[in-house]
């Protein structure tokens, strides 16, 4: 059976049926298969995490009354290291959705080849409800729920959607009253004064601004004037924007959940960045720019741009959409944004797609400098950061790269590859236990 044949398959099961984030991981992982000499009994330890955590988060709001809300954390392998993933406060979150992307972070350390197994964690909320303090202690609340699965040598959380370094720095805090020590490396993504590594916060960002360099100059286009659309304008979606726009590339989509936005010669970013810096909830809603008309989240996808960064959310670019997207480079800054189904679309259309393992591993690369540095007590500049960085993302794109046209493969099936792969052999030279 080809990839094709394969994705249809995986296509005909999600078929009129809600995206399950979880579902669509493994539907990815089987992909991988058929391309691997992976013993089944390693295979079914693949497809399963090794820990799924539920927990009830509750919280004294400023009134007195008393919520509660539900947490999670998995980890789905930790063959090649300690677990490592972030933590996202979303309505949306559920423990499929924690599950896949735990999975999800597993092949990405591999694939980059750094000594991280996977985890994530989330907590089913709305985090504009909550007042500063509330904030602090939902998350102390969560941390204290958690404690007993995390550590520096265990499972190292940091920042993902609406969570930030001062969330970091409350769970550091609360990690060191409950053990008495100091423990700066149990989470990564804290404020500089509490250890975090510099750079750590454009660091996403970043390895997508590689990333797309890298696959540019592969195919021969010229970052030069390169038209470049990005869904979602928060961390990751800004700075990739600024970034390439400082490259010489011609951002001329954007988009958050508030709207999208299109201009034909090119926003200022400097003059957007500026705007969200204060707009409230540091949306984009109400941008005033010269020559800008606002389009729908649809419309932006289907740009014909050069290049299209998905940076928002999951199951972005699925099998109702994808035949409009035009972008003949798609860079996924987000995790899962595209759905298999989708992928096959796209693959016969000839798109080039940078798969969210490889693309947008730049945080937790960036994420384990800042652990190595906390161990040894002994931070770096931020320019050693950001070569580090480049030089690590640079040889994971040129291994992904050599694979695909070796084997006549996509990338994104070349990194699952080379990921699975790498996480099954530690798991076959460690042993099944007992």
């Amino acid at each position: 059976m080809t990839v094709h044949d394969t994705a249809r398959v995986v296509a005909q099961r999600i078929q009129n049926t809600e995206i399950n984030p979880y579902e669509m991981m493994l539907q990815q992982l089987d992909m991988v298969h058929e391309y691997t000499n992976i013993p089944e009994g390693i295979w079914r330890i693949l497809r399963t995490p090794e820990r799924a955590l539920e927990v009830n988060v509750p919280v004294v709001r400023d009134d007195g009354s008393i919520d509660v809300f539900t947490g999670y954390r998995v980890q789905h392998s930790s063959a090649r290291g300690p677990c490592k993933g972030g933590i996202r406060f979303h309505p949306g979150v559920t423990v499929d959705e924690v599950k896949a992307l735990a999975g999800w972070m597993a092949w990405k350390c591999a694939v980059v080849n750094i000594p991280y197994g996977g985890g994530k964690g989330g907590i089913c909320c709305d985090p504009t409800s909550f007042t500063p303090g509330e904030l602090e202690r939902l998350t102390r609340s969560y941390a204290s729920m958690i404690y007993p699965l995390i550590g520096a040598k265990r499972d190292i959380p940091a920042p993902d959607v609406n969570t930030n370094a001062q969330v970091m720095n409350w769970i550091v805090d609360t990690a060191q009253v409950l053990s008495g020590e100091s423990t700066p490396g149990i989470v990564t993504g804290k404020s500089i004064e509490m250890g975090g590594a510099h750079g750590r916060h454009e660091a996403t960002g970043r390895g997508v601004m590689f990333a797309t360099l890298g696959v540019l100059q592969r195919l021969g286009i010229e970052i030069e004037g390169a038209r470049i659309a990005v869904q979602g304008f928060g961390n990751v979606g800004s700075i990739a924007a600024r970034l390439l726009h400082e490259h010489g590339a011609s951002i001329i989509g954007i988009s958050d959940v508030s709207g999208a936005y299109h201009c034909p010669v090119g926003f200022d970013l400097a003059r957007v960045l500026s705007y969200v810096e204060t707009s409230p909830g540091r949306l984009l809603a109400g941008l005033q720019h010269p020559g800008v008309e606002e389009i729908t989240n649809d419309e932006l996808l289907a740009m014909d741009v050069d290049v299209l960064i998905p940076a928002a959310l999951e199951a972005q670019i699925t099998a109702s959409n994808a035949s409009n997207i035009r972008a003949r480079v798609i860079v996924e800054g987000a995790n899962g944004p595209t759905t298999p189904e989708a992928d096959l679309i796209l693959g016969e259309k000839g798109s080039v797609i940078v798969p969210d393992i490889l693309a947008n591993a730049g945080g937790v690369v960036c994420s384990y400098f800042e652990w190595v540095q906390n161990i040894q007590c002994f931070p770096w500049e931020e320019k050693e950061t950001n070569q580090r960085l480049g030089q690590i993302l640079q040889r994971s794109l040129r291994e992904v790269w050599s694979m695909a046209e070796e084997r006549g493969i996509s990338l994104r099936l070349a990194a699952f590859i080379l990921g699975v792969e790498r996480v099954a052999t530690a798991i076959q030279l460690r042993g099944v236990f007992p």
